[in-house]
């Protein structure tokens, strides 16, 4: 009995001493939680610090800076004779990235044929190329560009003076050294090659003045504008004999100018193929340049159903004044341009939805 009365008195020690325990656990645990209230709200209170703003990156400059020296090159003519800068120290140059392929670099093609070689108040012409050396011997010849033209394989050199695209440029002085900001563009390049030296020439007489500046060429290349009579041509058509321009009188046409090499270009011709067939309301007409086999493989690929005929070279462009692909222009029943020039494949099939919606509207009236 004795030794129940102990062990029932233990186990009551043992249960308030545990008991005990949790008491003072659960006090420390509220002093804890009192504190932690305490160090918020003096937080809340305290202004927040002042942070600073991240710094931005040092942008890159657009070109190499004006007085710097002109990255060294070497490189190949379109004979395989190799040339570096220093051919031309003393020379003011207007060093232009080129490329026959691009669009835009072909619509200035003429205005670097009209540049001068031997006048030093000039810059001269220098072109980097880019594509094969009989892509560019070809468009040489087609335009009669005088000046020297040098191959790069990839865009080597063009990387070296902050180069990424086709027609860009710098003028270089006699020293070697950049001259300009970079010019992008033809119409920027077209500025720099107008410019004339200050000062001396190198025989030390003053640069004489220049009467014709290329800025105010008479070669028109922004286009026909409506309500001009369509100039009329004929040519050969990709699946033989002749075809022209009159053939379609009483009819809306869609003339389109496109290349076989020109993306672009392959992308319309993608497009043209679903939205257009021979019993469309408008008449496509497209003038292509290029080899015939190259436009009959394309026409195929695509499976093209409208005339196509070829331009030699850039005859036909120029009569409708423009240098580049794709473009459009929409002709009337009347063979009068109803429609300022498209450019790019959005506007074309845009010129080309706006010619058929009157049709579209008639058709649905009538049903």
């Amino acid at each position: 009995m004795e030794v129940l009365v102990v062990l029932a008195w233990a186990i009551v020690g043992i249960g308030c001493w545990i008991g005990y325990l949790l008491v003072k656990q659960n006090g420390r645990i509220l002093l804890h939680l009192e504190s932690l209230e305490q160090q918020l709200a003096e937080l809340k209170n305290r202004p927040a610090p002042a942070i600073a703003a991240p710094q931005a990156a040092p942008s890159m400059p657009a070109g190499l800076p004006i007085g710097t020296p002109a990255p060294a090159l070497t490189l190949p003519d379109l004979s395989g004779q190799q040339h570096s800068l220093s051919t031309w120290r003393g020379r003011h140059l207007l060093l232009i990235f080129f490329n026959p392929g691009c669009g835009f670099c072909r619509q200035m093609a003429l205005d670097i044929a009209a540049m001068p070689l031997d006048d030093n108040s000039k810059p001269m012409p220098l072109l980097v190329s880019t594509g094969s050396a009989e892509d560019n011997r070809r468009m040489v010849e087609e335009h009669s560009i005088r000046c020297p033209v040098l191959l790069q394989q990839q865009m080597e050199v063009a990387s070296q003076y902050r180069v990424s695209g086709t027609p860009i440029g710098y003028l270089i002085d006699e020293q070697s050294n950049i001259a300009s900001d970079m010019a992008t563009g033809a119409a920027a390049l077209l500025e720099l090659a107008a410019q004339s030296h200050a000062g001396q020439t190198h025989a030390g007489k003053a640069a004489p003045k220049v009467g014709h500046e290329l800025t105010h060429s008479k070669i028109k290349r922004d286009g026909l504008s409506a309500g001009t009579p369509a100039p009329r041509f004929r040519l050969p058509q990709l699946d033989g004999g002749e075809l022209a321009l009159d053939e379609f009188r009483g009819r809306k046409v869609l003339l389109i100018f496109s290349d076989p090499g020109c993306g672009p270009c392959q992308q319309l011709s993608a497009r043209l193929k679903e939205v257009w067939s021979p019993k469309s309301a408008v008449q496509i007409l497209m003038v292509s340049r290029g080899d015939k086999e190259a436009n009959l493989a394309k026409a195929k690929e695509h499976g093209l159903q409208f005339p196509i005929v070829l331009q030699k070279q850039w005859e036909i462009s120029r009569l409708y004044a423009m240098f580049a692909t794709p473009l459009g222009y929409l002709i009337d029943e009347h063979g009068v341009i109803a429609s300022d020039v498209a450019t790019g494949v959005e506007p074309i099939l845009a010129l080309l939805k706006k010619a058929s919606e009157p049709v579209i509207r008639e058709v649905a009236r009538t049903a």
